[in-house]
């Protein structure tokens, strides 16, 4: 295959951070007498803005609360769960294997430049990413094709000889109208929902090597 480059999705594709975010909102619901069903959560799931679990609550409920501080005890309480969550299987070794093979790779995610950059450092592997690019580097997230266009115009690659590695819809979506070839990795959270457009599904990235999952693409 002609690629040059590796772009991966952060929230749920190198470390689960969407199984805890998910649980956390499900028991805030829970709390007040309320059900977090998955086809209103997966509006969440792969890009920013798409649903407000606050609004949600409150209509649910029709009481009034501060909405502020309820975001504020769901972030610290899943910054617990994050904090104790490892990087998801095989995502080192696979982004190893591109470098060593003279790929260029990037992060490519919806979430704060603070939250992707944090946590890959934290993890020791920000060095094996050439650039990171966040909600802070496009005015659309995904599903709009923006940040992977923007991780191809950094690494200098053109968008088809890029592949994407994603978890969600909404992700799978962007990378399709960016021109990229797509492998889903679903998670947890995601592996109920469709993965319609994606080029490869793989339940784990340590399940094949790079070279057999880029020859899997190629046929």
């Amino acid at each position: 295959m002609n690629i040059s480059a590796l772009v991966l999705d952060f929230d749920g594709l190198i470390l689960d951070t969407e199984s805890p975010i998910f649980e956390e909102w499900r028991e805030t619901f829970r709390a007040r007498g309320q059900d977090l069903a998955m086809d209103d959560w997966q509006h969440a799931l792969g890009t920013f803005g798409g649903y407000d679990p606050c609004l949600h609550l409150a209509q649910l409920t029709g009481e009034p609360f501060d909405h502020e501080t309820l975001r504020q005890e769901v972030r610290a309480r899943n910054m617990v769960r994050c904090e104790a969550q490892p990087l998801l299987p095989g995502v080192a070794d696979r982004v190893a294997e591109g470098r060593a093979a003279g790929l260029k790779t990037a992060v490519a995610s919806s979430s704060s430049s603070l939250w992707v950059e944090g946590w890959l450092e934290r993890h020791g592997i920000r060095g094996l990413f050439d650039t990171v690019c966040s909600r802070d580097h496009v005015e659309r997230v995904k599903p709009a094709p923006d940040l992977f266009l923007l991780a191809a115009t950094r690494l200098g690659v053109a968008p088809e000889r890029c592949v994407v590695f994603e978890d969600s819809p909404n992700g799978i979506r962007a990378a399709r109208a960016a021109g990229m070839r797509c492998v889903a990795i679903p998670n947890p959270v995601t592996c109920t929902l469709p993965m319609d457009g994606a080029d490869l599904v793989l339940r784990s990235l340590a399940d094949r090597s790079l070279s057999e999952i880029l020859a899997a693409l190629d046929r």
